[in-house]
Formats: C-alpha cells, structure tokens, sequence
C-alpha cells in the first residue's frame, strides 16, 4: 500500500492538481473541465489566465476523445490528463496511444507549428481554416495552433514506442500565470 502515499507524495512534490486516468467520454471530460475550473477559482485565478487555462484543456481533451475512438483495442483507449503549477506557471500535460502509422504526421505538424512565431501562427490557423484540410479524425491541427497561440509557447511532446502497432503520445504546454 506504500505505492498510494507515494502517489500523493509525488503529486505534493510536482504541484499537480488535478490527475485523470482512464477512458475519456464527453462526460467524464466535462467532469474533468468542472473540477479543474473549481481548483483554478479556489486559488483565485484571473479570468483572463483561466480562460487560457481552459481552452488548452479543453483542446487537449478534445484530442485525446479524438484520436482513443479511433483505436481498435479497448485498454488502449485509456489515455492520461494532468493539470499542475509552478510559481509562474500551469503546465498542461496529456498522454494516450496513437498508430504509429499517425507519428510521422503528427510530428511534421507539430515541428511545424514549433517553427512559427506570434503572426505565422495567426496565418497558419487562418490557412488551415481556407483550406478545410481534415484529417480522417476530423481535426486540421487547428487545436495545437490554438495551444501555441494561447500559451505563447513551443509545444512539447514525445512518442515512446508501445508494440509495433502503436506509441504512447505525451503532450505538454505552459501558460504563464502573469497577464499579457
């Protein structure tokens, strides 16, 4: 039972709060969205920092129901969403399975989006609109242009190899907790 403590224990350590592990449905994302936004007001919040905040949860859940639905395995649709803080900062981080036939698309779009600063973020997300390009998961990519625009950050992420079908996808983004 050490194991629990030592949950906790990390979770103190690291500034996590909030934790969600398992299937994402729209009603636990919701549920999800509700107890993030009571924590963000019990710490008392500006508006604008949890309206950030908010949509990069959002968009982060958003591609975690996307992208789980579309694998064939049951345990493998289980994915993983936190929400921590820093002094100057909420980090955002999520995890699920991905076909590692998606990696190399994923992470062209991504490198892509790392490349561009303040405007060629605003011309990408306006492109990708003129140009409808979806995916056959029904996103263009716009929600990690939406994540750099919001976060004013380079998007962090990492693919660790599962099996010869599928990767674990991690995902991390910051929002400064000052007001620009």
């Amino acid at each position: 039972m050490n194991y629990i403590y030592n949950i906790h224990k990390t979770m103190v350590e690291e500034n996590i709060i909030l934790v969600y592990e398992g299937e994402f449905t729209q009603e636990i994302t919701k549920a999800v969205l509700s107890m993030a936004e009571k924590k963000l007001d019990s710490k008392g919040e500006e508006s604008n920092i949890k309206r950030k905040v908010f949509n990069v949860m959002v968009e982060c859940l958003q591609n975690i129901c996307k992208h789980s639905e579309a694998l064939s395995v049951p345990n493998e649709r289980k994915a993983i969403f936190m929400i921590g803080s820093e002094e100057d900062c909420y980090i955002i981080t999520s995890g699920n399975m991905i076909a590692n036939k998606d990696i190399q698309g994923l992470s062209e779009k991504l490198e892509k989006i790392n490349s561009l600063d303040k405007d060629g973020l605003k011309n990408f997300y306006k492109e990708l609109i003129q140009n409808n390009e979806m995916s056959d998961k029904g996103g263009a990519g716009l929600g990690f242009v939406d994540i750099a625009r919001k976060s004013g950050q380079k998007l962090e992420y990492n693919f660790e190899k599962v099996d010869s079908e599928y990767s674990f996808f991690s995902f991390k983004s910051k929002i400064a907790r000052i007001s620009e």
